[in-house]
């Protein structure tokens, strides 16, 4: 009954329990009851109890409430109870009046340690996950707030278990699409602490759809004037971009750049920001950035800028930039975003360089944009966004950077003064008496002639005019007069500042470009200024001055072409060894890489500083000096065998480079030509497709009109009835005649036709007698036969083929011919037909009458040619057929000259082995008769070889008995 009493309220007679034995028996009666209701009494008075004695609570009933959590599923309201005692044993959370400000620390190391027993058991953390599907609002949201305290203390841990649990991450994915706010945004708050530093678990949130629900939320919410629900979908989806390839891919292929547009939509009335606003609006910009920031990889960076300018998101960017009542701090933040939306992509640059102010007259936003650089009273901040974005407008632009040099040449001064241009703003704010403005003024111009040597010749020519009365001075010699004075002048700021930001631009200026170093190297007294400055033993302050004239001179050895004689490279080296001392001077130049500055300007190339007194270094001109302070070392060492060396090798590489210029030029035209016939070649294709649509057409309409031509023909001779008027008379007499004169040219053709193939039968016929004639010329000689007759064989077959072409020729006359009688008996008929017509008109019929016995007369004189034709054709029949005849005649001459050329071949064969055989026989009675001792002389031989030819019955006997005779009449 005490316990009751303590426990409800009541006035107890004995002693008060402490707070320890009143946890002790709750947590006895969770584990020993068997009913339900008194289990859920316990562990509610538990979570009463669990803020004020939290250290007791944790460490007594924990293991009892995960049981519950466990057994007593069925009962959400147990469950609920549960889970905010664990939430708040492990939650810091705490209100400020139960927190102590000595006990800090200890509420942090205290949530720490029961969450790493919590999660000392893995299933603890699964069955939370569980719990966290169920759709009852006393069991998911303090399932929710639970699992997010135990990921804000033991982040990594957690995450990993939840990442190996089966549908972890997506089970939390879930609790975005809950349609209670209360559980959806702290759902988000829950995913805040899930993707934090977790790659792994950060892409399986963005492919679970994350951000189409994320940016529906912040669009209900009303984008930028939402409240901090949007600021926490923010700062979600920048842990899923930032520093995330594969997300900011998946982002920009999804199409989800273009959604962020209607964020940036900032109406006229710009006055009464709400905090909220500016918060969010500043994070909206930082996400922008994380997409484009110089860290991501240039390909993925670029496609995100090309992508922000097609859909409009730059301009809408640049229309806030250029807006009236922006507070301070966005506009700052618009700056930065702009600029890495700019860097290094030409597109972007080009239509940031069209933006103009609203103002009157309209000024470039480049320029307002200067005004504000190297004015002193504008913030500090500000007037570093604007010298990022000015850097990052020249970042890889050689337009740019052309066109803010063009304005310091003479050519391109506005002489009325009445505009003023990005030249004379930078050069006011490098001779202006603010250090601050001389820094900002020569790193800008310093970006201006960076990577470009045409530029920085140009800008050796620009001239100054100091005062009345004295002659103007070149910019290169104001910087130096100006570095020279040092501490005589007395300006706002570091002067240590001042002297860096000139020291910067003339080592920008002079690297790479011979021309300049031999200007520098000009003026007497430049040389004894370095060498005084590098030889002075100086403060702390000043050893970064030191260190930067040891890298300007160092620059003017390393890229002296030897044009001036009393500063050729090796008497510079050897002032440095008289004056300085190697060893001196490689040291003095060390002192740039190691100051503490460099360091922090070299790690990334917005140039953020806590102060205008730590703004030193550049990050472009920390790369230069990490580029040429090796070289520069190994000059002063080199021989002036070793520089001629070095020299006659840039020497060649420079051919090779201007060989390669020059290919590349070419192959430039040639693609350019390439580019050019193509289009020709797709003009002429579109051309020609159009001509044959036309001539198509044009073809379908000579044959609509050649029906209808027949047509009217056949109307003309079938019937009279239709033509009931003189004028369809006159009209039909007008065909006729127009087809009488086309019938007249048709034969005067034919009959040039006829005549050049009569010519052509002549000539075969020529042909044909030089060949007889020519054949009975060759009669006499076998071999001349020979080629006669192949002679014969080919002309022959030539006269073949050309009298079967003749031919042909004839039959298509004929059928001409035949043709032509057609249309002029069709014509007869026709006039026949328009007799009667003709006829029943009065004084017209005289007239027709007229016309047709002059068209009678035509036909006459037609009929008569082509009778005339017809016996051309007859004669030209009885040619050919006798021409015909001639060649047969020769086939059979040929035919039997190659008989009796074969015959004379065959016996030729068989005289010839006769020869031979009696060779072989006189051979052989040579043997004989050196075999009984005869002398056989080559007559002798021959003449009994023609003995032995009479007598070839005779017996060898004979033959020896006569060849002996033959001897001894010798």
């Amino acid at each position: 009954m005490n316990f009751l009493r303590g426990v409800m309220g009541g006035p107890s007679a004995g002693p008060q329990p402490s707070g320890a034995d009143t946890i002790q028996k709750l947590c006895d009666r969770v584990a020993s009851s068997t009913l339900l209701d008194d289990r859920r009494d316990a562990v509610r008075a538990l979570k009463s109890l669990s803020k004020k004695y939290r250290l007791e609570v944790g460490i007594q009933a924990m293991e009892h409430l995960i049981h519950v959590l466990q057994t007593d599923r069925s009962d959400s309201e147990i469950i609920g109870y549960a889970l905010d005692t664990l939430y708040n044993v492990i939650s810091n959370d705490l209100e400020e009046e139960e927190q102590e400000e000595n006990s800090a620390k200890q509420v942090d190391d205290l949530g720490s340690q029961f969450t790493e027993i919590f999660i000392k058991q893995q299933e603890n953390v699964t069955l939370l996950l569980t719990l966290v599907e169920e759709f009852d609002f006393h069991v998911r949201w303090p399932g929710v707030k639970l699992l997010t305290s135990l990921l804000k203390q033991q982040g990594p841990q957690v995450q990993q278990i939840i990442l190996v649990s089966p549908m972890g991450v997506s089970r939390l994915m879930d609790l975005l699409a809950d349609s209670r706010e209360v559980i959806r945004n702290d759902g988000v708050l829950l995913l805040q602490q899930l993707t934090k530093s977790n790659a792994a678990i950060q892409k399986i949130v963005a492919f679970e759809n994350a951000f189409e629900r994320l940016l529906d939320i912040i669009t209900e919410e009303g984008n930028s004037d939402g409240g901090i629900v949007v600021e926490d979908c923010l700062l979600l989806l920048q842990n899923l971009l930032k520093n995330n390839n594969s997300n900011q891919n998946f982002f920009k292929e999804g199409s989800y750049i273009q959604r962020m547009k209607p964020w940036f939509e900032v109406g006229d009335d710009n006055c009464g920001w709400s905090a909220q606003k500016v918060t969010n609006l500043h994070l909206m910009l930082q996400l922008v950035r994380v997409l484009v920031s110089p860290t991501n990889p240039p390909g993925a960076t670029s496609s995100c800028q090309k992508a922000m300018f097609h859909c409009g998101l730059l301009q809408q960017l640049c229309t806030i930039l250029m807006a009236t009542g922006v507070p301070a701090d966005i506009l700052t933040e618009t700056i930065n975003t702009v600029s890495e939306v700019i860097r290094g992509c030409q597109t972007n640059q080009d239509y940031f360089a069209s933006v103009n102010a609203p103002s009157n007259p309209p000024r470039p936003a480049i320029v307002v944009l200067l005004m504000s650089m190297v004015n002193e009273r504008q913030p500090f901040v500000l007037r570093c966004a604007v010298l990022y974005c000015f850097q990052c407008f020249l970042y890889k632009n050689q337009k740019g950077q052309g066109e803010i040099v063009s304005t310091l040449l003479p050519s391109t001064i506005d002489a009325t003064g009445n505009s003023v241009s990005a030249g004379q703003l930078l050069c006011g704010g490098l001779f202006s008496t603010d250090s601050l403005s001389n820094w900002c003024a020569a790193v800008a111009l310093a970006h201006a002639l960076q990577e470009n040597g045409t530029l920085k010749e140009q800008l050796l020519r620009v001239q100054l005019a100091t005062s009345i009365g004295n002659p103007p001075v070149s910019l290169l010699q104001q910087c130096t007069n100006i570095l020279s004075q040092g501490d005589k002048i007395d300006r706002r700021g570091s002067k240590v500042q001042t002297r860096v930001g000139l020291l910067m631009l003339l080592c920008t200026w002079l690297s790479n470009c011979s021309i300049a170093v031999t200007h520098f190297l000009h003026n007497p007294a430049n040389v004894p200024f370095l060498t005084g400055q590098i030889a002075e033993n100086l403060g702390e302050e000043e050893q970064l001055v030191q260190g930067l004239c040891a890298l300007l001179l160092g620059i003017s050895i390393y890229y002296n072409d030897n044009s001036l004689e009393n500063y050729r490279k090796e008497k510079l080296k050897q002032l440095i060894e008289k004056r300085i001392g190697r060893e001196n001077f490689i040291e003095k130049l060390g002192f740039i890489s190691k100051h503490e500055l460099y360091s922090r300007a070299a790690q990334k190339p917005q140039p953020s500083f806590s102060s205008p007194d730590h703004m030193m270094f550049d990050h472009e001109f920390t790369k230069l000096v990490k580029e040429l302070e090796g070289v520069i070392s190994k000059a002063i060492y080199k021989s002036s065998e070793e520089d001629k060396k070095e020299e006659e090798v840039k020497k060649t590489l420079e051919q090779h480079d201007n060989i390669v210029t020059h290919y590349k030029k070419v192959i430039r035209e040639q693609d350019q030509e390439l580019e050019e016939l193509k289009q020709r070649i797709s003009t002429l294709t579109s051309q020609n497709e159009q001509l044959q649509a036309t001539v198509t057409q044009q073809v379908s309409q000579i044959q609509q009109h050649k029906d209808q031509y027949n047509l009217l023909k056949v109307q003309l001779g079938k019937d009279t009835q239709h033509h009931n008027s003189h004028g369809d008379t006159l009209q039909m007499n007008g065909i006729q005649t127009e087809e009488v004169s086309k019938l007249k040219e048709e034969l005067e053709e034919w009959k040039n036709k006829h005549e050049l193939l009569q010519g052509q039968l002549k000539e075969k016929d020529s042909v044909i007698e030089k060949l007889n004639s020519s054949q009975l010329e060759v009669g006499a000689a076998e071999q001349p036969l020979q080629t006669s007759r192949f002679g014969g064989l080919e002309h022959s077959n030539e006269l073949q083929k050309e009298l079967e072409m003749l031919r042909s020729q004839i039959q298509l006359q004929a059928a001409e011919i035949s043709k032509l009688q057609m249309e002029n008996q069709k014509l007869q008929v026709m006039n026949t037909a328009a007799d009667p017509m003709l006829g029943d008109s009065g004084a017209p019929a005289a007239t027709s009458s007229e016309l047709e016995a002059r068209l009678e007369q035509e036909i006459k004189e037609l009929k008569s040619q082509v009778k005339a034709l017809s016996e051309e054709k007859e004669s030209l029949k009885q040619q050919l057929d006798s021409s015909t005849s001639t060649v047969a005649i020769l086939q059979d001459k040929n035919s039997r000259l190659e008989r009796e050329v074969a015959e004379s071949k065959k016996e030729q064969d068989d005289l010839l082995v006769l020869l031979a055989d009696q060779d072989q026989k006189i051979s052989a009675q040579k043997m004989k008769l050196k075999d009984f001792g005869v002398a056989v002389e080559d007559e002798d031989d021959t003449e009994s070889g023609d003995q032995g030819d009479e007598d070839e019955d005779g017996d060898e006997e004979e033959q020896d008995e006569n060849a002996a005779v033959c001897y001894q009449d010798n």
